[in-house]
């Protein structure tokens, strides 16, 4: 019987809840608390395998794009479920992944996010009024299906100190000069409990690479500036072949402040963020099995890397 629940939107308490069962379910499975966000809610990680190769993998940066959250706890339940009983998984045997890897997760960035998009946050409460007053001043954004921010009205995505004042300058002449759904970099880098813990959690792992995933559009993006990180490209070749996706160059508005940049910048070592699905967020669930399928290979094989390579 699957522990992880592909069939519902997964909202904080679920996230929460289903890595606990995995934890208690599988020994290879451990987790952590990062932080609690503002509003309480905690930001767990979820720990597979036990190899000297680390790698990690983030998601549900963005409110809106929770559907990324069940990609990964989904590949932790059958990577562990293969570890446990000798089976395979994409082909590979769990136990040699399990033995060669460490995958870290941290399979919900924005728990506070989620809850509003999801419904978790009920219309009448304190949070969602909070939320809604945000929204007032960007009418044009959907409430809240349109919310990719934290409940403190910042993107979690452009909170990294990779070319954050040129992310400021972008976003402030767009027009999202202030808290709010999504594009509000925030005062600071780094200055919101869940960015700043995913920071200091990449800085205590010092993962061989990252992935980040968001929606949508079925792309790869695996560059940042004029890095030359050795093995990136290699990597963002296989991880196309291998989901039918394609590699592109990030668009120049979006270029900046983000995880995945902040990473290739202070590590010199691959970094991707991955937009799963196709379609507008939030995605819908029925979506979740065909993202899962093209998405499997790109996990395995990011968690293995590629022979000689990164």
């Amino acid at each position: 019987m699957a522990i992880v629940k592909t069939d519902v939107p997964t909202t904080s308490k679920i996230c929460s809840d289903t890595i606990d069962q995995l934890v208690a379910a599988y020994p290879s499975c451990r987790s952590q608390v990062l932080t609690q966000t503002a509003f309480g809610r905690p930001v767990k990680t979820l720990v597979v395998g036990s190899g000297e190769r680390n790698v990690l993998f983030t998601a549900a940066h963005h409110a809106n794009e929770w559907i990324t959250t069940p990609l990964l706890l989904k590949f932790g339940e059958e990577l562990a479920q293969a570890i446990e009983t000798g089976g395979k998984i994409w082909g590979v045997e769990g136990r040699t992944i399990g033995n060669l890897v460490t995958v870290h997760m941290v399979p919900m960035v924005d728990p506070d996010g989620v809850d509003l998009v999801t419904g978790a946050i009920q219309p009448g409460s304190e949070e969602y009024a909070i939320a809604g007053n945000l929204a007032s001043y960007y009418p044009q954004i959907p409430f809240p299906d349109g919310w990719k921010a934290n409940l403190m009205g910042v993107d979690l995505n452009l909170q990294y100190p990779a070319g954050w004042l040129t992310a400021r300058e972008i976003k402030f002449a767009a027009g999202y000069d202030r808290p709010g759904p999504r594009d509000y970099v925030g005062r600071a880098p780094l200055n919101q409990r869940e960015s700043r813990a995913l920071a200091e959690y990449t800085r205590q792992v010092r993962p061989r690479l990252v992935l980040a995933y968001h929606t949508q559009g079925k792309v790869i993006y695996w560059q940042f500036r004029d890095y030359r990180i050795p093995g990136a490209r290699e990597l963002a070749q296989e991880f196309a072949r291998v989901s039918g996706y394609q590699m592109e160059d990030t668009p120049y508005e979006s270029s900046f402040a983000g995880y995945k940049d902040w990473f290739i910048q202070d590590f010199r070592r691959p970094g991707f963020t991955i937009e799963a699905g196709s379609g507008e967020n939030p995605l819908p669930i029925e979506q979740f099995n065909t993202i899962y399928r093209d998405n499997l290979g790109i996990l395995v094989t990011a968690a293995l890397g590629l022979p000689g390579g990164a």
